[in-house]
């Protein structure tokens, strides 16, 4: 297991168990939220630091939710890239 020795901005996505309602987005700091086929939630998007990142990880133990993931994810290039 390599462990990344960055403290700052990073894009995540958290699986969950279930298929979770719109209403969960402003909860979860506005990340996006999709829905698979699988019968999981993701939630995915910036996340400003590992003290943001824990608070999600709270924000899931503390409503029962059950992990499935937590996973560091490379965001889309946009246009200012120069990608």
């Amino acid at each position: 297991m390599m462990i990344r020795n960055e403290h700052g901005p990073g894009h995540y996505e958290l699986r969950v168990e279930g298929h979770l309602d719109d209403h969960w987005v402003e909860w979860f700091e506005r990340l996006e939220l999709t829905r698979a086929s699988d019968g999981t939630t993701a939630f995915y998007g910036p996340v400003a630091d590992q003290a943001a990142l824990h608070s999600l990880l709270n924000k899931v133990r503390d409503l029962g939710m059950v992990l499935i993931s937590v996973r560091m994810i490379t965001p889309p290039a946009g246009p200012d890239d120069g990608h």
